[in-house]
């Protein structure tokens, strides 16, 4: 239980800091950093708080460094942004509900093979 609150509160701790640093990006880049996010939180469904948070810190890093060196906003997101964007969060994949989903589906189909089986 110790664990949980400390992790949890950790996370949102992160979470935070992760907020004040997007604040300093330049303009543009904070705005499409927002979008992107905005988007992969909807689209990436990850249900696990540390990857989540792994993932925006990994995101923002990405337009921080982006910003640092000068690099356009269309230098980072290409020409399609859907895809830049989904291809960035199948990097996070393993925290997504779909896949404890995808699990608890085979489970339930094999137990009945087994059951139809005996």
């Amino acid at each position: 239980m110790f664990e949980t609150v400390v992790g949890e509160l950790e996370l949102k701790k992160r979470w935070r800091q992760l907020k004040a640093r997007k604040q300093q990006l330049p303009e543009n880049h904070r705005k499409a950093h927002d979008a992107v996010e905005r988007y992969l939180m909807y689209s990436a469904g990850i249900a696990d708080g540390a990857i989540l948070t792994a993932m925006a810190e990994d995101l923002l890093e990405l337009f921080e460094q982006s910003a640092a060196d000068g690099t356009p906003v269309s230098a980072i997101v290409g020409d399609n942004p859907v895809e830049f964007a989904e291809e960035f969060g199948r990097n996070y994949a393993e925290g997504a509900w779909i896949k404890k989903e995808r699990a608890r589906l085979n489970e339930a189909i094999e137990t009945i093979n087994k059951e139809e089986e005996s």
